[in-house]
């Protein structure tokens, strides 16, 4: 695997389009856990499951209907706060509708956040 993040999305892409409610990713990371949790929050997502074992352990996710495609941005691009904008206009289909999460020194948060907050950080992924 090169690009762990990458993978995940696309399997979760992969198990949609199949029609299948849940999907099982791995490896399991902190940086995974946090993006789940605020596309969890958002209602792309219903629920995550964390299955520890040693060779790194798995995520079960269960996809509900809202979710319609999830991508990681590669290369991870670095932006600043007033940017934002143009990368939602890029990668969103409409204004105000998904999300953009981004990586900053404040913990991985989304593009309505970094816009309060006034900060930039690296683009991770996409969700809409």
């Amino acid at each position: 695997m090169v690009d762990s993040l990458s993978t995940i999305f696309n399997t979760i892409n992969v198990a949609r389009k199949v029609g299948k409610k849940s999907c099982v990713v791995s490896p399991n990371s902190k940086i995974l856990i946090n993006l789940l949790e605020l596309i969890k929050k958002a209602g792309y997502i219903d629920n995550y499951e964390i299955i520890n074992d040693v060779r790194g352990g798995f995520v079960k996710i269960d996809i509900n209907e809202h979710l319609n495609k999830c991508k990681a941005i590669r290369p991870r691009i670095p932006i600043k706060a007033g940017d934002i904008v143009k990368y939602e206009k890029r990668y969103l289909p409409a204004l105000g509708f998904g999300l953009i999460l981004l990586s900053t020194n404040k913990g991985v948060i989304t593009n309505e956040e970094a816009k309060q907050l006034m900060i930039g950080g690296s683009l991770l992924a996409y969700v809409y």
